[in-house]
């Protein structure tokens, strides 16, 4: 029987999700993305979760993103139904009832950083690095980074990442105000564990309703950017270029190896 892809460890009322495929750096494919979806959501839905540390398996990556042999074979309209499923994963962690932690230890690249993005917080080893290089391979951001990104760090960083698709070490991302932490690889999920058992001590129902009040500010007006991002995902798989792109890299990838 086949590993799950996520691993769920509830110790009540902090939850830890693991994302597990460790063996290519917890790059996401659609089984993934789904397995994720639905273990959030049981999680959220649980009145005993007042708090989600989200995590991953391994210590080389929290996730790279996309599987490239999976990007390379999508056609347009697979590549719109892919960036559905990216927003709608990262809207169900924006705006879920518990606070939502993301404990980040190495690289979060891609679709892997904006789904950190969704999370409440942010802490990071300092071995992690955290870039959207989607541009690089001829594609964008799919998942809400268009929209989060420049929420957290401002329009000027963040196009500058987004357009050049350079990635960042944990400093730089906590200079930016990326992430809300920076500690040593050994004590990242200690320090997680300690940051929701100081958040859950306090009113569950105040918290809860802090982050709704927060968030009201940004939901109905980033819904057309959500939108915009998903049609122009799927015409960046309209033409060959992205194909192109992704043999570079997969070809770098194979000569370093």
């Amino acid at each position: 029987m086949a590993e799950d892809l996520v691993k769920c460890d509830f110790d009540s009322p902090t939850a830890i999700v693991s994302i597990n495929r460790p063996e290519v750096l917890n790059a996401y494919n659609e089984e993934l993305l789904d397995e994720l979806y639905q273990t959030l959501s049981d999680v959220f839905s649980d009145d005993k979760a007042a708090a989600v540390i989200l995590t991953a398996e391994g210590n080389r990556a929290f996730s790279v993103g996309g599987d490239i042999d999976y990007l390379e074979q999508l056609d347009s309209d697979q590549a719109k139904m892919l960036s559905r499923k990216g927003q709608g994963l990262c809207d169900l962690i924006e705006q879920s009832d518990p606070v939502v932690i993301a404990a980040v230890d190495g690289y979060a690249l891609g679709g892997g950083m904006e789904i950190t993005l969704a999370c409440d917080l942010r802490l990071a080893s300092t071995r992690s690095r955290f870039g959207q290089p989607e541009v690089k391979l001829g594609i964008i951001p799919a998942f809400g980074g268009t929209q989060r990104l420049p929420r957290l760090i401002g329009d000027a960083e963040a196009k500058e990442l987004l357009y050049t698709g350079d990635i960042i070490d944990a400093a730089l991302a906590y200079e930016l105000g990326l992430i809300n932490k920076v500690v040593t690889p050994r004590t990242l999920l200690k320090e997680a564990k300690e940051l929701a058992l100081e958040i859950t001590n306090r009113s569950t129902k105040a918290v809860k309703l802090i982050k709704i009040a927060i968030n009201k500010k940004y939901t109905e007006a980033e819904k057309t950017g959500y939108e915009y991002e998903s049609e122009a995902f799927a015409e960046c798989f309209k033409t060959e270029e992205h194909r192109v792109r992704i043999r570079e890299i997969k070809k770098i990838i194979k000569e370093d190896n």
